[in-house]
């Protein structure tokens, strides 16, 4: 064996060792956080991680960095045969992949191609961060610095490469592969033959040096996504990413509810931590990072991983019996706090739980559950909350709703209509689950009133439950009062199952979310509808009529809420109800769909109240009217309030009229005398 390929294979043996050692402490750290199933249905997850993770498909929701990230991405892909060929090449200077036959040729082709793009790619990248200064790219002096060093890294590894290849081209070694080598063959025209040798191995060893250095500064950079990415999209939830996982109060032993340090994550949120890109896609769409609040769910995730790094390695001695050595250091630093040292408590409380975070991350990360589970401990844990919840905490435990209103009121608003209960008709197709604030809300009855008319015009056989409807527990659990939240929903299914209930419509998209995804969770399962599908399901079968369109002079322009649109897909139900209504006159706003704004009710936000930066609501409702629309419609009872507070605040009431879609279609609907 040559000298120089001894060498190498002891530089080889160096990095793929320590390598090997950082991947295996950091793994390490993820056995010491809580358990969790994230491997089941593995040919589901394998397609959404074709789809997502190699195909770049939420990349490219970006564009302008979506086909940046892409090039590098599927470049680095491509240029793993490479690599691997030159690392063979250490040991024999003549190998090559060309066996492959016409596999070979396209390799070659591609290789040359993408590291073009990838120079570009980088370039590029380059001047957003550093000339352009695009505002969710600027993060502190350390990570600027980390994004240099990897740019630059990349840029020399796919250089030297090129010019690696162009001097093999110079002399031939690949028997007539010019052909398929474009560029190389096209810069071996400026290389010499005498300084092909010496070109190719400079070119040979900056190549492998700074592979082996970039895989083994990976673990220790904002980077590390480079082997983290996939494998996080593979572990991602197949369900809703808003079902919260309820906590089992009977369990012996549990001496602490919700995330009180790391380890009481999952191992999948650490995972999460490591695979965060820092690419501030989360904070580019947040609604209360864009509206001047201190709130950044990459910064949550961050810190995720910046308490694992100082945290893990002393538990992991301690558990090893390895924890004498430097014991004041190790107790000073298991000491902090992380919610409030780390983890900012007031950016933790302006989180509407959009989840517009995680619709934009590219890698698939889960930033609401993690805010959840440390309100959960600063609720239950410490009673660490804002006062304007403690009235709503008390409502819910005395009265079974957020607000002041006694429970005996709760059917107040189906007097004289005709709406029975399920105490008065026992026998009933579908429960009508009013909420809190159809029941109580004046603004929000009017919703109830014209959505229980549109099913009696239709035949539906439906009751309330009435007096016996307690709320459903979402803003007890988004607000991290879980134990509240468990009485609710138990006593709740327990009176539904006492009337057999099977098939449940609401119209707001809290109570849907909640019966829908999470009741199933404490044994409740029951086929739950939002009252925009059910209304398009009564038009298509012919149960609701509508007037004709003449002399309709109305634009409307339609807000989605997040827990309909975001958390369960249901984007062209309350479309197609709208455009049957009003033809051209629909219009869309700015961001809409999956990329729509949050309205700032949620995750309990609309019994707290906004003290920084401007209101959420005010943002939203600004962006509705420039659509210039005399009707702003909403499906959900939250929006009605956060947009009408919004119009009064644009003095646009007399312009401008808020409107459930129920109270939309009841104006056009043909009543039957």
């Amino acid at each position: 064996m040559r000298v120089d390929s001894i060498i190498f294979l002891i530089i080889l043996i160096a990095a793929f060792g320590f390598l090997f050692y950082n991947l295996r402490r950091l793994f390490l750290y993820l056995k010491l956080a809580q358990p969790e199933i994230r491997w089941d249905r593995p040919l589901e997850r394998f397609n959404k991680t074709l789809k997502v993770a190699i195909g770049q498909s939420r990349i490219f929701r970006d564009k302008i960095a979506g086909p940046i990230h892409a090039a590098i991405f599927w470049g680095f892909l491509v240029l793993l045969f490479s690599a691997s060929e030159s690392v063979i090449q250490g040991f024999d200077r003549t190998f090559t992949w060309s066996f492959l036959g016409p596999f070979f040729t396209a390799i070659t082709v591609s290789t040359d191609i993408f590291c073009v793009l990838i120079i570009l790619a980088v370039i590029w990248a380059l001047l957003r961060r550093f000339v352009f200064k695009v505002k969710r790219l600027q993060g502190d002096s350390k990570e600027k610095i980390d994004a240099v060093v990897v740019l630059l890294t990349i840029f020399v590894i796919v250089t030297s490469l090129l010019f690696q290849n162009a001097a093999l081209e110079k002399f031939h070694f690949h028997g007539g592969m010019s052909s398929f080598r474009p560029i190389s063959h096209y810069l071996s025209g400026f290389i010499t033959f005498s300084s092909a040798i010496n070109i190719y191995n400079i070119s040979w060893w900056v190549h492998i040096i700074f592979i082996l250095s970039f895989m083994n500064y990976l673990p220790y950079s904002k980077h590390f996504h480079v082997y983290t990415s996939i494998l996080n999209v593979f572990f991602a939830p197949l369900e809703p990413v808003n079902k919260l996982k309820p906590i089992d109060f009977e369990k012996e032993g549990v001496e602490k509810f919700g995330v009180v340090d790391v380890e009481d994550f999952t191992w999948k949120t650490i995972f999460d931590s490591y695979t965060c890109t820092h690419c501030g896609r989360c904070d580019s769409v947040c609604p209360a990072n864009l509206t001047g609040k201190v709130l950044s769910p990459r910064n949550v995730i961050i810190e995720v991983r910046e308490r694992t790094m100082d945290r893990m390695p002393i538990l992991l001695k301690q558990k090893n019996g390895n924890g004498a050595q430097s014991k004041t250091e190790d107790e000073e630093i298991l000491n902090k706090k992380f919610i409030g040292e780390y983890e900012n408590i007031e950016a933790l409380w302006q989180c509407t739980t959009c989840g517009a975070c995680m619709q934009e991350c590219p890698v698939m990360i889960e930033h609401v559950p993690a805010i959840v589970d440390m309100r959960r401990s600063l609720v239950m844990m410490e009673a660490n909350f804002p006062n304007l919840l403690q009235s709503a905490f008390s409502n819910l435990e005395n009265n079974a709703t957020p607000w002041a209103f006694p429970s005996a009121e709760r059917a107040d608003w189906a007097q004289g209509t005709g709406v029975l209960t399920a105490a008065e008709k026992p026998e009933f197709e579908y429960l009508f689950w009013v909420g809190c604030a159809g029941s109580f809300d004046d603004r929000a009855k009017q919703i109830s009133l014209a959505f229980s008319k549109l099913m009696q015009i239709a035949g539906v056989d439906f009751v309330i439950l009435g007096t016996e409807e307690q709320c459903n527990g979402d803003v007890a659990r988004r607000t991290g009062q879980e134990y509240l939240a468990d009485m609710l929903v138990k006593a709740n299914i327990e009176t539904m199952n006492r009337y057999n209930v099977k098939k449940i419509v609401t119209f707001c998209p809290h109570c849907f979310n909640t019966l829908k995804n999470e009741y199933p969770l404490f044994g409740g399962k029951y086929e739950v509808y939002h009252h925009t599908e059910f209304l398009r399901k009564l038009i298509a079968e012919g149960r609701l009529k509508l007037k004709p369109l003449d002399n309709i002079e109305d634009t409307i322009v339609y807000h989605d809420s997040c827990y309909i649109g975001r958390y369960n897909n249901i984007y062209e139900q309350p479309r197609e109800i709208l455009s049957s209504v009003s033809k051209s006159r629909f219009k869309e706003p700015r961001r809409s769909k999956d990329k729509g704004l949050c309205c700032g009710a949620g995750g309990g936000q609309m019994f707290m109240e906004e003290t920084q930066g401007k209101r959420v609501n005010i943002e939203r409702t600004e962006e509705l009217l420039d659509a210039n629309p005399n009707t702003i419609a909403v499906n959900c009872p939250f929006c009605m309030t956060m947009i009408t507070d919004g119009v009064k605040a644009k003095e646009k009431v007399d312009e401008v009229k808020v409107k459930d879609i129920a109270e939309i279609l009841l104006e056009r609907v043909q009543i039957n005398s």
